[in-house]
């Protein structure tokens, strides 16, 4: 059995002049992102790894979320394929983990990610939003194996609000 947990980026603010990777948070995605990992947190699930795409807003969620879930340095790493909006490179990642690794968590954009759980997860998203955080299972041994599991549970933080 394996286990993904995709977790869209904070709300990120458009009033910065850098480029796309640089943008930082907003107020109301460093609170939304707090949100979502104190629900997160209820459901005592076991990560064994945490992967963030390297944009700015994405590495500010995962920290959110690495504080409140009080993960180890170790287990956080950043990968370059997770800066990826359509979708195929983060399931070609997501296909090459290692197979010791049993849950993972990631860090990363839309499209891709509302992709990704429409395809391999068993409920319909329309969209995921900023915050947005989808658990999935899945009866496989090897991450290569990769194919439709189920959708556990969506955290969506407009209705924590």
């Amino acid at each position: 059995m394996k286990s993904i947990i995709l977790v869209r980026h904070a709300k990120s603010s458009w009033k910065h002049d850098v480029i796309d990777r640089e943008r930082p948070l907003k107020s109301r995605g460093k609170n939304d992102a707090k949100l979502v990992a104190k629900q997160f947190l209820k459901h005592n699930i076991d990560v064994d790894k945490v992967f963030s795409s390297p944009a700015k807003r994405a590495d500010l969620t995962c920290k959110i979320f690495s504080n409140h879930l009080k993960f180890d340095k170790y287990q956080v790493q950043t990968a370059e394929e997770l800066y990826d909006f359509g979708g195929e490179n983060v399931i070609s990642f997501i296909k090459s983990l290692k197979n010791e690794l049993n849950t993972v968590m990631i860090f990363g954009h839309n499209h891709a990610f509302t992709s990704i759980s429409n395809i391999f997860g068993s409920e319909f998203i329309s969209n995921l939003p900023t915050s947005g955080l989808v658990k999935m299972n899945f009866d496989i041994s090897s991450w290569e194996d990769l194919k439709k599991g189920e959708t556990e549970f969506i955290i969506i933080p407009k209705e924590l609000r």
